[in-house]
């Protein structure tokens, strides 16, 4: 019996062992998260100059330039990502080049020209976050 159970108690800590490594082995490339992470902070400033109304084009096209250059590089940061998720990530690509070469210049030009950008971000996060 008592043997039964140092086996069992051996099992138990390696398995949980093993998912721990596990873990530390897949947060060992950051890149994929930071980019998030980056990507949200120049969405977010675009979110705070629309609050404030204070929507001037060229801070507004240079958050966008920022975005745009992201969502480029999105497919070389999750290199093992499925198909559908990489098709994403060019349609960002596309709607946030769309909306910097519109150069918006108020916010509300700013507002539409963002829907599409949100959109499939929207659409992605419900899929695969």
């Amino acid at each position: 019996m008592r043997a039964a159970l140092l086996i069992v108690l051996g099992l138990a800590i390696g398995i949980v062992g093993t998912v721990f490594a596990m873990n530390a082995l897949e947060d060992r490339n950051p890149l994929p998260h930071a980019m998030m992470v980056t990507m949200n902070f120049h969405r977010h400033q675009l979110q705070q100059a629309i609050r404030g109304q204070h929507c001037d084009a060229s801070a507004t096209v240079e958050q966008l330039q920022s975005m745009q250059m992201l969502s480029k590089d999105i497919p070389a940061a999750f290199p093992d990502a499925p198909q559908p998720f990489l098709d994403l990530a060019h349609q960002l690509h596309s709607a946030v080049q769309t909306a910097t070469q519109s150069a918006p210049a108020d916010c509300p030009a700013l507002i539409a020209a963002l829907k599409p950008v949100d959109k499939v971000c929207g659409d992605c996060h419900k899929q695969y976050r």
